[in-house]
């Protein structure tokens, strides 16, 4: 059964632009939102609002002064939402930017010499910002495998690979790929076991729309989101960084602020965006707490996420009433396995003889919006060890309703038979 109540499912998606029709298809069902999540409405409002303000941060005037206290207000409900221990967000162009940058500053601001340790799971993004800055820097790079049929990593793995000449890890909290979670805290702790002093940066964004974000408890250097996965919009990532790795060498303005991790003038509606962000899920979490602190509500609306994401994943892999599941179709492989209790919102799967692109294609003329993941340079880590060069990726989120799920089984079981 869904998590979620029927008037809550529907006070949900009410709040979500184009959920359930494409501006340019029409009536579809969107199951694509490790590509990029469906945007609140308030997002779309805030937006429009900023873009038209003239003015910038930094000025004398009454305009200026307000741009201030609304960065100043963003960058406290960030804290309510990632939850952290100090440290300081700041914006950039993308969450891929963001990592790159991170990745630089730790890697060439480290000790000299020693290593910089990462997964096969990662996406390109820190697996490329961690080999180019390692090779960069001198310093051997240690590739941890994952595991193929679980599509994780785990504490243990990183344990075996470790040494004390570590400088720099790097750990992916989701797969975009398979969906499946690694257990950030417990691979940071082997990390710092045989480390103490590594920089751990942490590459969140796939997780963040999912559940609840707790940076406290992962004693890491950095960890970065891109807010359109995460229901605001396109144009902008989301960074936090820990003290410690401010006080590493890194670009800067001559004789600007010491503390300063920003290039230019940001867009301060790419903040007040992130805002709205916080907002809905602190009203997301009052349907389900009566928490009397931002955070708790947070928590609770992370909660209800999970849960009622489970429930999709459940029925998506099952089935419902006469309409069997995913994993009851001949020839199928279902990344990560079928019950993984690591998933989160995803089900990447292949059927044998059939192409994946095909199966895209037959479930978009039926507005059933998914994603074909090929085995190139964004998915071959994942993929080619399963001797798959494709496979049809169903991103769901908690707007999504099982009555979704629903039609797409229909559609699968048709698919499946010719």
């Amino acid at each position: 059964m869904p998590a979620f109540s029927p008037d809550l499912m529907s006070d949900v998606r009410a709040r979500f632009a184009h959920v359930d029709s494409c501006p340019f298809q029409g009536p579809r069902i969107f199951f694509e939102n490790a590509g990029g999540a469906l945007t609140l409405n308030s997002v779309v409002e805030t937006s429009a609002k900023f873009a038209a303000i003239p003015d910038n941060q930094g000025r004398d005037n009454p305009a200026a002064h307000a741009l201030v206290d609304l960065i100043s207000r963003a960058k406290q409900d960030m804290a309510t939402f990632f939850n952290p221990n100090g440290g300081q967000f700041f914006v950039g162009e993308s969450g891929t930017e963001l990592t790159f940058r991170l990745i630089r500053t730790a890697v060439m601001g480290a000790a000299p010499g020693g290593a910089v340790i990462g997964s096969t799971v990662e996406h390109p993004a820190s697996r490329s910002a961690a080999t180019h800055w390692a090779k960069a820097a001198n310093k051997a790079y240690i590739s941890v495998p994952h595991d193929d049929p679980t599509g994780s990593v785990s504490a243990e793995a990183y344990a075996a690979h470790m040494t004390p000449e570590v400088r720099v890890a790097t750990i992916l909290h989701t797969s975009p790929v398979t969906g499946i979670a690694n257990d950030v805290a417990a691979i940071s702790a082997a990390i710092r076991k045989t480390s103490p002093h590594a920089y751990i940066f942490v590459d969140g964004i796939q997780h963040a729309s999912h559940g609840h974000i707790d940076i406290r408890s992962y004693d890491i250097d950095g960890y970065v989101v891109s807010p359109y996965k995460v229901f605001s919009r396109h144009g902008y990532g989301v960074a936090w960084v820990s003290d410690r790795m401010t006080a590493l060498p890194r670009e800067q303005l001559i004789n600007g602020p010491a503390d300063n991790w920003e290039m230019g003038t940001r867009d301060t509606g790419a903040y007040a965006t992130f805002s709205d962000v916080v907002a809905y899920l602190d009203w997301l979490g009052r349907q389900r707490s009566d928490g009397a602190n931002p955070r708790t509500r947070v928590e609770a609306a992370g909660a209800a996420i999970h849960a009622h994401e489970q429930a999709l994943t459940e029925t998506m892999l099952h089935g419902t009433g006469n309409l069997p599941g995913l994993a009851e179709l001949p020839g199928i492989t279902i990344l990560g396995g079928v019950d993984n209790p690591a998933r989160e919102g995803l089900v990447c799967f292949a059927l044998k003889d059939l192409p994946a692109a095909d199966i895209v294609a037959h479930l978009n003329a039926q507005g059933i919006r998914t994603h074909v993941r090929k085995a190139d340079h964004y998915s071959g880590n994942i993929l080619t060890p399963l001797g798959l060069d494709s496979a049809v990726r169903v991103s769901m989120c908690h707007y999504n309703s099982v009555e979704e799920v629903s039609v797409f089984l229909a559609a699968m079981k048709e698919i499946a038979a010719t």
